[in-house]
């Protein structure tokens, strides 16, 4: 360095120190972040590289990408999409060697057991084909893909990707008076709500970790993926050309997905302007560096502090869920079962909401766990439609290996495009499921808290779908 140029960068930093010993601690940020730079360019000029090659940088190469402002935004969404797709698509196999086992297999062993020991119909009905089937349902529907999406997601966190995530959204965030690391925890409600609002413990700021907790029932959960999936193939896909059905089905299933972000981000705003007034808290993110994933603390970590522990919470709510469901579909007042009549008194409301007394009502049964909403609606349909060769008797959920034979069910039981599309517009938007009710109460150790984040969604929902359904019957002339 010359001794002019030496002279000066000295000059530069003696006046910045001055200026903050004349002005104390609370000099102004801008104005010493301008001295710096200036003293930044002039080491710059005073540095040559000339015969050397820099040394090459593996982490901020890879930022360079990840991170930039054309490039992040598609990379983050299409490695989401594949974590999402590997889960569905990886899930498929296993689900169906755990639902033949406990459905196919050992359901009959139950009954046969309790026959032979003399336990009473009714009481063997309850307890087997109520709370027995609801928590094979869930275990079957809800542990496979938790075991593939919270090791992925946990792979990337140990990775270093996710904090680049929480990068990229945090202007989104912080515009709508949130917290970056939202983003983080908005990603972790894709694979369960109940664990999205555990996660929320990495925002340090009360108002903004309210913010994400309340918000994070708009991730479409792992529970109802089936339901987004199975409701675009039948009535979506339906209606475009054969070769275009899987494509449309998919592309339907992440705008309900994206519209859950969107959501998001538009309810945080709404908050931070309300109820949770507040201006975005600074977020000083370091960047850890990249690293090898360490595989066995990833599987201990996803496993067993996830997937177990979200497991658990979500078959002790199941069990009398199954309970439930058995009682309604059994108990008679006249010649209609409580089911009937309740599906009998609300259809007329779920019809002018787009919907119908059968979705209701399962959605009520079903608040213990999504994974059993499919279920429930093919065991109703066909009581309040009296398919009697369909199924296993009153009160048994059962599913269907063949979408057709699903989709004939669900025609026969008056669905049409719109019931479809509102069904999917109300599986995003409803209650979130008793497991993550819980999991908010244990979290904020709040009533009032606990039922904003239960009400809010289940309002939206139900306003969307009367606007969806009101816009449909004029444009249809209905």
């Amino acid at each position: 360095m010359s001794t002019k140029i030496g002279e000066e960068y000295q000059s530069i930093l003696d006046n910045a120190n001055n200026l903050r010993w004349e002005i104390g601690e609370g000099f102004h940020d801008s104005l010493m972040e301008s001295l710096y730079a200036d003293a930044s360019e002039i080491a710059g000029k005073a540095v040559s590289f000339k015969g050397l090659k820099p040394k090459y940088d593996f982490d901020r190469t890879i930022d360079k990408i990840v991170t930039s402002k054309w490039l992040g935004f598609p990379i983050m969404f299409l490695l989401l999409a594949l974590v999402f797709w590997l889960t569905v698509q990886g899930a498929n196999y296993p689900s169906r060697l755990l639902s033949s086992l406990l459905l196919d297999t050992i359901h009959p062993v139950l009954k046969n057991f309790s026959l032979i020991i003399g336990v009473p119909s009714w009481l063997a009905g309850v307890l087997i084909d109520g709370g027995y089937l609801a928590v094979a349902w869930v275990v079957a529907v809800m542990l496979p893909p938790m075991a593939i999406f919270f090791p992925m997601f946990t792979l990337l966190e140990d990775f270093g990707y996710l904090p680049r995530v929480a990068f990229n959204m945090d202007s989104l965030f912080r515009r709508a008076g949130a917290h970056g690391k939202q983003a983080l925890t908005m990603s972790m409600g894709f694979g369960c709500n109940a664990a999205g609002v555990v996660a929320t413990r990495i925002i340090d700021s009360p108002r903004e970790r309210l913010i994400a907790i309340i918000t994070n029932n708009f991730s479409l959960c792992n529970g109802r993926w089936p339901t987004q999936i199975l409701i675009a193939s039948i009535f979506i896909g339906g209606v475009v050309p054969a070769h275009l059905a899987g494509l449309v089905s998919a592309a339907a299933v992440v705008a309900i997905a994206l519209l859950g972000i969107f959501l998001s981000l538009a309810v945080s705003w709404g908050l931070s302007k309300t109820l949770l007034k507040g201006e975005a808290s600074a977020f000083s993110l370091e960047l850890p560096p990249y690293r090898p994933p360490r595989i066995l603390q990833t599987l201990y970590t996803s496993l067993i502090d996830r997937t177990v522990f979200v497991l658990w919470r979500a078959i002790v709510f199941a069990f009398p869920a199954g309970l439930v469901i058995w009682i309604v579909a059994n108990v008679y007042i006249g010649d209609l079962s409580l089911a009937e009549h309740f599906i009998e008194w609300t259809n007329p409301f779920g019809w002018f909401i787009g919907l119908n007394g059968v979705i209701l009502l399962a959605y009520i049964i079903a608040i213990p766990a999504n994974e059993i909403v499919i279920p429930t609606v093919l065991m109703l349909t066909v009581l309040s439609t009296r398919l009697g060769d369909i199924g296993a008797g009153a009160g048994i959920m059962f599913e269907l290996d063949s979408v057709t034979s699903t989709a004939q069910i669900l025609e026969a039981g008056g669905w049409t495009l719109l019931t479809g599309i509102n069904l999917m517009l109300f599986s995003l938007l409803h209650n979130p499921c008793s497991t993550t009710i819980y999991t908010i109460y244990k979290e904020t150790g709040s009533i009032k808290w606990t039922t904003i984040s239960t009400f809010l969604p289940i309002i939206m929902g139900l306003l969307v779908c009367f606007f969806v359904a009101q816009f449909w019957f004029l444009f249809s002339g209905i």
